[in-house]
């Protein structure tokens, strides 16, 4: 564990951050082989993937489970668990084969029951596996090694569903916590991962610890590409320290105390260039996307006219170069609805976006809204990159609109709680947030929490736009990718009048790491596979 004490002093000659490494923290190369040190984006709070829609947890939740496909960097599912999948009736039975060897940390085989449970659990929160819900007729398990769909009619997804790779993504656990209501979160982290979580070591705030699971069953097939592949836990021990001063944790990674910082401010990042032994380099190589959620339940957001009324205000480029600096090369501007780079993104809709930005022209569609200084609260972050950055834009632009806002900030763990509140704003609930969504949930429409509109089952914020929700299905069973294509266009013209959300833009997470570490996997925070050289 590393003591705070000691980074700090390591961070105090600090201005350059060229720090000569204290001969007391030198450790002992097999040592060093053994154990990954990382400074994570946030501080994990909830452990259950399923009951959050936060990229720390889902992280963790990487760490110890695993799914019964993983997606490839080309948007491929592939077989993790799973052996291999036999479809029959025209598409309408799937039957899937486990693999035989994969067991959970307990010793217990992973079994055809443990999914069906797993997925049955997931499908009622995740809008990929809500979608799936609404084809099936019957998930059962034959025996202990096959599950089998009877579909209503062929789901062309399914395989997709499965590999699910962000927001919730499907893993698999044991069936007497996946019997546990999917809006109760799960303390207990058994897993069939490559790694296990230390439970005696875990300081919520201070440190996560995970240990390699020597009875992991990787697959035997592919190579590593996102979440699919072998998942080879090449270290015994690894540490998420969390440090949530910059400085210090840049110092930490300079004297070799930490290998990894994965979400470096701009600022930090210009100093690292300096270093020769660390790589500044985009964590995935599609950019993440932000958005500005608002609560539909309550005032002032529940009118439309006043959530348009901010359009000719928002500048994507203010919330972009406050997350990565005036880099215009890692990050974009008339974003809108999916992932750019991606098939489905367009540019339909967003004129409103587009052109000079007019505060005074924001101010007065307020007030033919009927906006008469009712009270909202944007609730945010201070301890993780993006969405305090983001917030922070956001604060100033109410403020200059001339909202009666309350600014309530805190740290991330307590801002996804809160953010659950359906309760107005002077019982503590909320008005707006910011945050930003990893490049795989905004590639099309089957995970995009934000682009849901239905209502009570919605994301936080709980839109109802039964014409989105119509839109949505149609892209479901659409023929093909042109036919696919027009609709997600459709897509983006009704959020952008409806506005669920307002997309703020898309940035390249820029992730810091020691040149010694090899072999990482690109798209996120993946552990397995990477080694020190």
């Amino acid at each position: 564990m590393i003591h705070r004490r000691s980074l700090i002093a390591g961070a105090a000659t600090a201005a350059g951050l060229a720090v000569a490494a204290p001969s007391r923290f030198a450790i002992a190369q097999p040592a060093r082989q053994r154990v990954l040190k990382l400074v994570p984006q946030a501080n994990l709070t909830s452990l259950d993937p399923v009951w959050t829609t936060a990229n720390i947890t889902r992280n963790h939740a990487y760490m110890i489970h695993d799914t019964l496909y993983g997606m490839d960097a080309g948007f491929t599912p592939r077989p993790q668990l799973a052996e291999g999948a036999l479809e029959e009736d025209d598409g309408r039975t799937v039957t899937i084969t486990l693999r035989d060897g994969p067991r959970f940390h307990d010793g217990e085989k992973v079994r055809a029951q443990d999914a069906v449970a797993s997925l049955d659990r997931w499908m009622k929160r995740s809008p990929m596996g809500q979608k799936l819900a609404a084809f099936v007729d019957e998930l059962s398990a034959v025996d202990d090694r096959r599950l089998r769909f009877r579909l209503k009619r062929r789901f062309p997804l399914l395989l997709n569903a499965l590999a699910q790779v962000s927001n919730s993504p499907p893993f698999i656990i044991p069936e007497r916590l996946a019997r546990t209501d999917a809006f109760t979160q799960i303390r207990d982290t058994t897993g069939c991962g490559p790694f296990r979580f230390k439970e005696d070591e875990f300081n919520s705030g201070s440190l996560v610890v995970y240990e390699r699971n020597a009875a992991y069953s990787p697959t035997p097939a592919g190579t590593p590409s996102l979440t699919a592949g072998p998942k080879l836990p090449k270290f015994e021990r690894v540490e998420w320290h969390i440090i949530t001063d910059a400085s210090t944790a840049a110092a930490a990674l300079q004297t070799g105390e930490i290998d990894w910082f994965e979400q470096p401010p701009p600022e930090i990042q210009l100093l690292l260039r300096r270093n020769r032994q660390i790589a500044i380099e985009a964590i995935d190589p599609l950019p993440l996307v932000g958005v500005l959620r608002f609560n539909h339940l309550h005032a002032p957001f529940n009118d439309k006219r006043i959530r348009q009324a901010l359009l000719p205000a928002i500048s994507q480029t203010d919330f972009m170069s406050a997350v990565v600096g005036p880099e215009p090369d890692i990050y974009m501007d008339n974003v809108g609805v999916f992932t750019p780079g991606t098939p489905l993104a367009t540019a339909a809709g967003l004129e409103p976006l587009a052109g000079p930005r007019d505060v005074e022209r924001a101010k007065a569609l307020l007030r033919e809204a009927g906006y008469t200084d009712q009270p909202m609260r944007l609730i945010g972050p201070t301890d993780i990159l993006a969405p305090t950055a983001m917030t922070q834009v956001a604060a100033d632009l109410v403020r200059r609109l001339g909202f009666n806002a309350d600014i309530a900030l805190g740290d991330w763990g307590t801002v996804v709680q809160r953010r659950t509140s359906r309760e107005p704003v002077d019982k503590g609930g909320w008005s707006m947030l910011l945050t930003s969504f990893s490049s795989f949930d905004f590639a099309d429409p089957s995970a995009h929490f934000p682009l849901r509109g239905n209502g009570a089952a919605a994301w936080v914020g709980w839109p109802d736009m039964p014409r989105l929700e119509q839109l949505r299905d149609e892209w479901f069973v659409a023929p093909d990718a042109a036919a696919q294509k027009t609709i997600a266009e459709q897509m983006q013209r009704i959020v952008m009048d409806e506005l669920p959300y307002i997309p703020v833009g898309a940035y390249k997470s820029m992730t810091a790491i020691n040149r010694n570490l090899k072999g990482r996997v690109p798209g996120f925070a993946i552990l397995w596979n990477l080694e020190r050289t």
